[in-house]
């Protein structure tokens, strides 16, 4: 096995405890058009591109799919029901430890999320380990968010590794089949809610509850 040089982080659900808030702002976006998307289904999509969820999170709760504005509309309001309780957002056990280890054993450090802007600069500010982060990815990067393996491979790119020197640290299945798809290892969290068969069954090589008893496994992190 090739050793690792470099560690893609997503966030969501990952370093940050957000998943239970995009999904009832997601819910409550979709209420307010008269429209049901039970919890589950939303929690099953959290972490795909945002243009699938919104289309697939229509069809599920009987939506018009041929309005021009329905889309736009839903992804504002869950970004004004996000936003509105982001002071809520709390970093997942471990999650800081876990990145400066990284950065301590010498590993590049990417943040490898298709986050938009707005909700990347939030989530940056409330982890708080700029200076052990080496590159950023985000929405404005990509035109498809994961399982699409674009912007898994533009972390790597920006980390400066081949595909087989990194390893993605996710907790959704999405996260394993975008790196998977271009030959990077994967290390899942159950922290998003997330079973470990599912990340395993996804591509995850080992999954662990969450950042904090990866932290206790510092040999994956070593090269």
């Amino acid at each position: 096995m090739a050793p690792i040089q470099a560690v893609l982080f997503d966030i969501d659900g990952t370093l940050v405890d957000s998943v239970y808030l995009h999904v009832d702002a997601w819910r409550r976006a979709f209420a307010d058009h008269d429209l049901v998307a039970p919890s589950w289904e939303i929690h099953r999509r959290i972490g795909k591109d945002g243009s699938l969820l919104v289309e697939e999170l229509i069809d599920v709760s009987g939506g018009d799919p041929e309005s021009s504005d329905l889309a736009s509309d839903l992804s504002s309001a869950h970004d004004d029901y996000y936003g509105g309780r982001s002071d809520e957002l709390t970093i997942l056990p471990g999650a800081r430890e876990l990145v400066r280890r990284c950065k301590d054993n010498d590993l590049v450090v990417v943040l490898a999320t298709s986050a938009p802007e707005h909700e990347l600069k939030i989530l940056r500010s409330l982890l708080d380990v700029e200076d052990a982060v080496d590159a950023v990815t985000s929405g404005a990067d990509v035109e498809t968010a994961k399982p699409d393996s674009t912007v898994v491979a533009l972390a790597v790119e920006r980390a400066g590794v081949a595909a087989e020197n990194a390893v993605m640290i996710g907790d959704a299945t999405w996260d394993f089949v975008a790196a998977n798809d271009i030959g990077v290892r994967g290390l899942g969290v159950r922290s998003g809610g997330i079973s470990a068969q599912e990340l395993l069954d996804a591509g995850a090589s080992e999954v662990f509850a969450d950042a904090a008893e990866l932290l206790e496994r510092a040999d994956l992190f070593t090269h």
